[in-house]
């Protein structure tokens, strides 16, 4: 019997080879939603990959690796992640009723075809501008506690006040006026509040007017003048309640890292034979020499100790150039080494993939491993 659907179908009887399916509202509401992340086998966000429960529902993961698929169910449900470059992962999850489904984790392996790694493991660096006596006191790590911008970044606190109560010693307190203060273990005036080298006007300063994701890094020294680097030794009256240093981010510590949107489907070309994979072509592209491609270690995270991958996907062409309008970021594990290895594959060189004695464009996916050297030099003297 050939199959008659209604157009106003819900509620109403499904009739197909003889078998009367009804499509009510209380199966169509037991349908749940299914959330999680795809990580890298480094544990590092995947951008871009698709996480699908049978056909037509499908949904790509965001600049942190994380999804939200519906609806699903209800029952066993398989549910399969992948992207290119990697093999593919299943799941099964179990759905019941609207209970939403938490927590799902996809860890993907990459293709043996990936390129090998560029390793980054600079020599001590030069720091200049604003930051460049934060930088080094952050790398001598000196008498005073410091919060970093990678700690700032992976930390759950949004507030100020809420951040600075995990080092020792010190508290938030609330003001009369609203907001919070800070205080020093064993003071109770208030402690001397600079952002970006201009010291505070007098008076109790609310904390949580600066909220953390407008701030670089954070330096607290306790009460005394011992510790204080000298040039924020405003008197010994006012720092003799402790100091803190708040450092803001701008254009000098936020470069532009926009992606561009890709304006064709990469796995559909590949399979047109536009462009081709790594195992497609009979030498796949390389990079040209160590010098082709050369990220510059971000200071801050070179400072901190900070280690760190990025994988990049984009196309060489037949010329050995990158297509600028290809690269995107597949995974990262911060957000600045994502930055700095896009604005090195602008000026990178590679030996160009063959295939049938000709230059052919090659997608290609390119690791970055970041690792400070294990013994450097101590940072020149200097406040």
């Amino acid at each position: 019997m050939t199959a008659r659907l209604s157009h106003k179908f819900l509620g109403l009887p499904l009739f197909a080879g003889g078998v009367v399916v009804c499509l009510t509202p209380s199966i169509l509401n037991a349908q749940s939603v299914v959330s999680g992340v795809v990580v890298d086998s480094a544990g590092a966000p995947v951008i871009g990959a698709i996480v699908s429960a049978g056909e037509g529902v499908s949904v790509s993961t965001d600049e942190d690796g994380k999804f939200r698929l519906t609806p699903v169910g209800p029952g066993q449900v398989s549910l399969k992640a992948r992207r290119l470059g990697f093999l593919p992962v299943e799941k099964t999850v179990q759905i019941s009723g609207r209970q939403p489904v938490n927590g799902v984790e996809f860890r993907l392996a990459g293709v043996p075809k990936m390129l090998s790694p560029v390793l980054i493991s600079s020599s001590y660096p030069q720091y200049t501008g604003r930051l460049a006596g934060y930088y080094k006191r952050l790398e001598r790590k000196s008498a005073g506690h410091f919060i970093s911008r990678d700690q700032i970044d992976r930390s759950s606190h949004r507030s100020l006040s809420q951040l600075i109560r995990t080092v020792p010693g010190i508290n938030s307190v609330p003001l009369r006026a609203g907001g919070n203060g800070a205080r020093m273990r064993g003071r109770r005036c208030r402690p001397l509040v600079w952002i970006d080298g201009v010291p505070m006007p007098a008076g109790e300063v609310d904390l949580d007017a600066f909220p953390t994701s407008t701030l670089h890094g954070i330096e607290m020294y306790s009460s005394g003048s011992a510790t204080v680097p000298s040039d924020f030794l405003a008197n010994a009256n006012m720092s003799s309640c402790g100091t803190i240093l708040l450092w803001s981010r701008g254009p000098d510590t936020d470069p532009p890292t926009s992606q561009r949107a890709q304006s064709f489907d990469l796995e559909r070309m590949i399979a047109s034979l536009k462009i081709f994979s790594g195992d497609q072509v009979d030498k796949p592209a390389v990079l040209a020499n160590a010098d082709s491609v050369d990220p510059k270690y971000p200071p801050e995270l070179f400072a901190g100790g900070v280690t760190g991958s990025v994988l990049a996907e984009f196309v060489v062409d037949s010329t050995g150039r990158v297509e600028e309008e290809t690269v995107t970021i597949v995974s990262s594990t911060n957000s600045l080494f994502s930055a700095t290895v896009l604005r090195s594959l602008q000026a990178a060189r590679y030996v160009p993939a063959m295939k049938d004695g000709r230059a052919v464009r090659q997608a290609v996916q390119q690791p970055f491993k970041f690792t400070p050297p294990g013994q450097r030099k101590p940072a020149p003297a200097g406040k």
